[in-house]
């Protein structure tokens, strides 16, 4: 058994299973949220420098790490506040962390539940910007069966998005993104399900804001200057008119920020 297996546990919701990791020996709590592709033991590495000040929770979403998802392709607020629930007491706060998707559902969280949360740090965060594409591909009907098509039948849009690319209309970077996840027949439909079923994520910035100033919650926010996928300017847009409670900083760095070279910098976000 290796020291990552050691920290692994289960909790039963439903149908499913839900795996998650526990770090650290704090008395404060924090859950933290994972990006695409990724899992619970990304964030094993901030033991070191957050482990006497926090009990770090990760859990594992559908589809990604340890979880067994048997349930229908949708996973809700409701869903994951029940799991927290079911991990720690219901009356308890925390603090969160988010990284990239994870960054997304840690703001909708604290727009349904702010009074659970004490603090809110978020490492190249999704959900500041709304992209097009996703939206329709995950909020619409008909985008969704697009979507679905597109995942078992790609070429037209490898076609499309090489036209795109020639004409300068898409980065390098975003058209190596979309290959990487893309070009495989089995991580195209892994797409398909996680994008689907995390659907209903998708917070509301102009009421975040208004909540953040009632209850006074600290938001920390950490983005890659070479970044082309998450952009450090929407955090900016949303920092406005808000300053004394949302601070964003830069790394001269890309998207993968949870590595341990930038342990000190995500560490030093949390606010005593």
């Amino acid at each position: 058994m290796t020291f990552k297996d050691l920290k692994a546990h289960f909790v039963k919701y439903k149908n499913s299973n839900i795996g998650y990791r526990r770090y650290g020996e704090g008395k404060k709590l924090l859950f933290c949220f994972h990006g695409y592709g990724e899992n619970a033991g990304s964030f094993a590495f901030l033991e070191t420098g957050l482990g006497k000040r926090f009990e770090i929770i990760a859990i594992d979403f559908p589809f990604h790490g340890l979880t067994e998802w048997h349930e229908e392709l949708l996973f809700t607020n409701t869903d994951l506040i029940n799991i927290i629930n079911l991990i720690s007491s219901p009356k308890q706060t925390f603090s969160i962390l988010g990284y990239s998707m994870g960054g997304r559902i840690a703001l909708h969280l604290l727009q349904t539940n702010p009074d659970r949360v004490d603090q809110l740090v978020l490492v190249a965060p999704d959900g500041f910007h709304h992209n097009i594409w996703h939206w329709f591909s995950t909020q619409t009907f008909i985008g969704n069966l697009l979507f679905a098509f597109t995942m078992k039948h790609p070429f037209w849009m490898f076609t499309l998005m090489k036209i795109f690319y020639t004409l300068h209309l898409f980065n390098k970077s975003i058209f190596n993104f979309v290959h990487y996840y893309l070009d495989d027949k089995e991580s195209r439909w892994m797409l398909y399900k996680r994008w689907t079923t995390m659907r209903k994520f998708y917070p509301n910035l102009c009421l975040l804001k208004k909540i953040i100033l009632k209850n006074k919650i600290p938001v920390s926010l950490l983005f890659g200057k070479h970044d082309h996928v998450i952009l450090t300017k929407h955090g900016l847009i949303f920092q406005k008119n808000i300053e004394e409670l949302v601070e964003v900083k830069e790394l001269k760095a890309g998207h993968q920020l949870l590595k341990l070279k930038y342990a000190t910098e995500i560490a030093g976000m949390f606010r005593s």
